[in-house]
């Protein structure tokens, strides 16, 4: 059967920042299915709720040339395109044990030309993705000239309201409001800029398995294009 990706981009929050949403994305998503079974996960840094591994080489010889493309188009980035790193993601982490990072939005990177990409390869539907804005500034994208006043802000409404409750995110909160969401569906992918503030959609009351065969299984992806 010819593959053929569906590609539908979206415009997201107050400022219609964009996002793409490409349904069928990998030619053939069980092979990456099955090398995550024999990945190396471990903890990598303060941010993501869970362990991670980093994805083959091969796998954007397999997606590479259809994110080209998606970049050309519905960026307008033409001039080059670079990984950074890519990353098998199982979320892991019981709600209580959320640090404080974990329980707000973030970006990925403040530089306009940083983007990033999740693709779900789970079965099941163990969460998608949300874009939030930050109710006391206003931000939906933390660029670097905003970096300082956004972190500012964020103490400032700490110190008001107290650090959020051990938890994932559902919607909005005391401090941020969901301004767009992309729903899990199995081989889907989506892209967007790095400096958009985001977080998974991930519930409190699932049991998330630390099992890339049962568990939330993503590939999570930093690139640079210009």
């Amino acid at each position: 059967m010819e593959w053929q990706p569906k590609i539908e981009v979206r415009s997201v929050g107050d400022k219609g920042q964009t996002v793409v949403v490409i349904d069928g994305f990998a030619r053939d998503p069980e092979r990456w299915r099955e090398a995550a079974m024999a990945a190396d996960y471990r903890t990598m840094g303060d941010y993501y709720p869970g362990r991670r591994a980093h994805a083959p080489k091969a796998y954007f010889d397999d997606v590479g040339p259809l994110l080209g493309a998606i970049f050309r188009k519905a960026f307008g980035c033409s001039a080059h395109m670079s990984v950074d790193r890519a990353l098998y993601s199982i979320v892991s982490t019981p709600p209580v044990q959320l640090n404080l990072a974990q329980r707000v939005p973030h970006i990925d990177n403040s530089e306009p030309d940083r983007f990033a990409m999740v693709h779900y390869l789970s079965h099941q539907d163990l969460g998608g993705t949300g874009f939030y804005r930050h109710k006391a500034s206003g931000f939906e994208t933390v660029t670097p000239d905003r970096h300082r006043l956004y972190l500012d802000q964020l103490e400032q409404d700490f110190a008001r309201t107290g650090e959020p409750e051990p938890g994932y995110i559902e919607g909005d909160t005391d401090l941020f409001v969901q301004t767009g969401a992309v729903d899990h569906a199995y081989n889907r992918a989506v892209l967007y800029p790095g400096n958009l503030l985001h977080c998974s959609l991930t519930r409190n009351d699932c049991d998330y398995p630390d099992d890339p065969r049962l568990g939330r299984l993503t590939i999570a992806a930093f690139m640079l294009a210009r």
